[in-house]
């Protein structure tokens, strides 16, 4: 597609940009309801989401040469002297970062600002900072940051649980370095684990994605994904692709994770993960059919319970079916994996599952990976 016309057929589109300057302005005036919490939640959150650059500094590297001259005079083995060469700072990468809290706090990737030696951080206003590392959980791949700035505006967290698909949403990022960009969609799906649905391993343990349809594209990793509210509902991070561009396919980090990965950052350092003690699989048909399962077509097959472990207190066995975990469905990994980041260690929890075609219900006390041993 050409970009750059002659100046003959630009005077001629002028006259009828005007015009169509014209009719927008009436458009606007007169938009829907619906358009203007369109309007209204991009603005809103433009202005809380920076882009993030990423520096590297260079492996120093070491030149050794042999001097012909000390070999003639002298003889024996060539001599042999090292020169080092000056560090020098290359661009690692470039993504995106969500303002959360007017102190500077700022919820980035983990997979953008790992390797990075420096964080650049330029807001909405142009006005750049250095940033520093909080904290960082590659298994939910989210790192927390931090900037010294004022008149900050930072997005309102709100609650991924109240999502529903269908439901609109907009993606602001800084795709291919262009700052600032809104694109829009509607929530295709909830407790997506992309590694299960592609058999492909991704980068996070942890997957519980809420997928869209908003264009995603490098450089939005770490971006905001909001509500027509304005709140922060998730963490743009990855797409399906096979061209490595947009195809219809995007995926967010839920703030239901997020908000517990970022209390605990600010509070411990790392990610309190707690622990039920069990090895498990997606109930199928097939596991229904050769288990001779009762009651129940949907839920996380106990194939395992390790000893010493806050399952095995619970009574809970190999061939039971998790159906819920404080509420929460767990009708497939996604859903337990979500459900498990959201506890930590020493809290209880209510598990609801099946045995023999029985109802059950269990409250247990979770434990931390150390003390979830086998």
């Amino acid at each position: 597609m050409k970009i750059i016309k002659t100046l003959a057929a630009s005077v001629a589109v002028v006259a009828v940009a005007m015009c169509a300057v014209s009719m927008v302005s009436s458009r606007i005036s007169s938009a829907p309801a619906g358009q203007e919490e369109f309007i209204t939640a991009a603005e809103s959150a433009i202005n809380g989401v920076v882009s993030v650059k990423c520096y590297a500094s260079s492996t120093p590297q070491y030149y050794s040469y042999d001097d012909p001259f000390m070999e003639f005079f002298f003889g024996g083995a060539p001599q042999r002297r090292q020169q080092q060469q000056e560090p020098q700072e290359r661009p690692l990468g470039l993504g995106s970062g969500v303002i959360i809290s007017t102190d500077g706090y700022i919820v980035t990737n983990n997979h953008v600002i790992d390797g990075a030696d420096r964080l650049e951080v330029t807001l909405n206003d142009n006005r750049c900072f250095e940033a520093e590392v909080i904290g960082s959980d590659p298994a939910t791949d989210l790192a927390l940051i931090k900037i010294e700035a004022d008149d900050l505006h930072p997005i309102k967290m709100g609650d991924s649980e109240d999502l529903r698909v269908g439901e609109w949403v907009l993606a602001v990022g800084n795709p291919f370095g262009f700052t600032s960009t809104v694109t829009s969609g509607i929530v295709s799906a909830k407790g997506r684990n992309i590694s299960a649905s592609t058999q492909h391993r991704a980068g996070a343990s942890i997957e519980s994605y809420i997928q869209t349809d908003a264009a995603l594209n490098a450089g939005n990793s770490g971006g905001a994904l909001v509500n027509l509210d304005g709140e922060l509902v998730g963490i743009n991070t990855a797409i399906y692709s096979q061209t490595g561009n947009y195809a219809g396919c995007s995926f967010a980090i839920p703030t239901s994770i997020v908000s517990k990965v970022v209390a605990d950052i600010q509070d411990y350092g790392t990610v309190q993960r707690a622990r039920l003690g069990i090895e498990f699989v997606e109930l199928t048909p097939e596991i229904i059919r050769e288990e001779g399962i009762e009651g129940v077509n949907a839920g996380i097959y106990v194939a395992r319970v390790h000893r010493r472990t806050a399952a095995k207190e619970a009574g809970l066995d190999e061939g039971d079916v998790i159906t819920s975990i404080n509420g929460h469905p767990t009708h497939n990994i996604a859903q337990i994996q979500e459900a498990m980041a959201k506890c930590s260690p020493g809290q209880k929890a209510t598990i609801e599952y099946y045995r023999d075609g029985t109802p059950l219900t269990s409250t247990v006390t979770l434990r931390s990976d150390e003390q979830a041993s086998r």
